[in-house]
């Protein structure tokens, strides 16, 4: 193999890696704050399901406080009922009376729903609160493996980069040049296998003369539709396919 082309693939991988580690490293950031969003809404669960349960007993607290007072009003109805001398005076005390009982009645079956909402409320709350524990757990857990692997990433980066620089200053000029025009040109990716007649990458079929030379790897030949820098891979599982007839 022409040796230009052998250090060019080598140094498209090195590329190719770093690309793939700096594309993972930048979308960490993002990553943890999905992960706080989420934690986020977890704990603002919590918060509603508590402000819910603590509205709930103020209301009962309220409700309990009127029964409060229409018990006290049904005690003096009754103190009351005592003292009357007419038949017209103990009707009328016997309406205040019936009157303050149903008010009893009525708020004691309030409270009573209050109560059932409540043990639904409280129940919700250890429900959200668990699910928050437990949010939190693997959140934390998930941040931490991310930024494990950030930093296993960072050194892959800066070990490509060393890596890079060195094998760069082992190519040609020309050679060089030739790769970094078409990789700002193809987006990182300038040199690519061709497999059974096609690059592999714009998956174009190649001229029948022009795939013969690539099989040789023993020039810089670029494909027609992409420009990409061309190589045949014998080890490749159909490396095997025979030399294609020119016309």
């Amino acid at each position: 193999m022409l040796p230009d082309l052998e250090r060019l693939i080598r140094l498209q991988r090195l590329d190719t890696t770093a690309s793939d580690a700096q594309r993972t490293v930048d979308a960490i950031p993002s990553r943890i704050d999905t992960l706080d969003a989420r934690l986020t809404a977890s704990s603002a669960a919590v918060d509603d399901a508590k402000g819910r349960l603590g509205d709930k007993k103020s209301e009962r607290a309220a409700v309990e406080k009127t029964l409060a007072a229409v018990q006290t009003r049904l005690s003096r109805f009754r103190e009351q009922l005592m003292a009357v001398k007419t038949n017209k005076e103990y009707t009328a005390m016997q309406h205040e009376i019936a009157t303050a009982e149903a008010d009893v009645q009525r708020h004691e079956d309030i409270i009573l729903e209050y109560m059932l909402e409540l043990d639904d409320l409280t129940a919700a709350v250890k429900t959200a609160d668990a699910a928050l524990t437990a949010s939190r757990a693997e959140i934390e857990q998930t941040k931490a493996a991310l930024l494990t692997e950030r930093g296993e990433l960072e050194r892959t980066l800066a070990r490509t980069a060393a890596e890079r620089s060195t094998l760069t200053e082992t190519i040609g000029a020309q050679a060089r040049a030739l790769f970094d025009r078409v990789s700002k040109q193809r987006n990182g990716i300038a040199v690519v296998e061709a497999r059974n007649g096609l690059c592999l990458l714009c998956n174009v079929r190649l001229r029948p003369q022009v795939f013969n030379h690539v099989l040789l790897n023993t020039e810089l030949i670029q494909c027609d539709s992409c420009n990409r820098i061309l190589y045949h891979d014998p080890n490749s599982r159909t490396a095997a396919a025979p030399t294609v007839d020119a016309p």
